[in-house]
């Protein structure tokens, strides 16, 4: 079996070479100095390989993990390879199906759409700047106690828009027709934009009628 240290002092040669810990595990060193992990496996009455990734990115204790976790695949008869391959494609399409991406996407088909300037301008506010911190979240993971932080956020600010009312109508996008949400977000958005909105003109009304009072 490999030590951490053998691991890290392992140098390149003229050719490359693999470092074996067992299992079917084993480091392949490169003549570049590149120190990839691959597990050699069994599936299916054939010999296969698969990448765990490269060295330091991927510890020896890390490689070892998946390993291990490659061997429960085989033992349901899952290909790790294949397992790997989807994996993959599901991180692909969770990165097209941030909050910012979609967001992208409607602001382009109200655009195509021969939608107003004053819309537009609106709803880029409120989709890229308003929501920049959710820009990068993938929106089937967005709850809508982080929408109400946002809200909260800029309700201290004293935001204009926010309190004409407006968040309300324009959350309510594409990302739901797209099925990309695996909760309805009209919902929650809507909702909690709504109660934001009502305790602000609630406040709003109980100042004037304050003000009011005292003439």
């Amino acid at each position: 079996m490999l030590s951490a240290l053998a691991v890290e002092n392992a140098k390149p040669r003229a050719k490359q070479y693999l470092l074996t810990d067992g299992n079917g595990l084993h480091l392949m060193v490169t003549p570049q100095g590149s120190k990839l992990w691959r597990l050699r496996y069994r599936f299916g009455g054939k010999q296969n390989i698969v990448s765990l990734g490269s060295f330091p990115a991927v510890s020896l204790a890390d490689a070892r993990g998946k390993r291990d976790e490659a061997q429960r695949l085989i033992a349901q008869g899952i290909n790790p390879s294949d397992q790997k391959r989807q994996d993959r494609l599901v991180a692909e399409v969770a990165g097209r199906n941030t909050f910012g991406a979609i967001a992208e996407e409607h602001l382009q088909k109200l655009e195509e759409g021969g939608a107003a300037e004053a819309t537009l301008s609106k709803n880029r506010w409120l989709l890229l700047d308003l929501a920049s911190p959710l820009s990068k979240r993938p929106v089937a993971e967005i709850t809508p106690a982080e929408i109400l932080v946002l809200l909260q956020k800029y309700e201290k600010a004293g935001c204009a828009r926010l309190r004409g009312g407006y968040a309300g109508s324009s959350a309510k996008y594409s990302a739901w027709q797209s099925q990309r949400f695996v909760h309805r977000p009209t919902r929650h958005m809507h909702l909690g934009m709504h109660l934001r909105l009502r305790s602000l003109r609630t406040a709003r009304l109980s100042r004037m009628n304050a003000s009011s009072a005292l003439l």
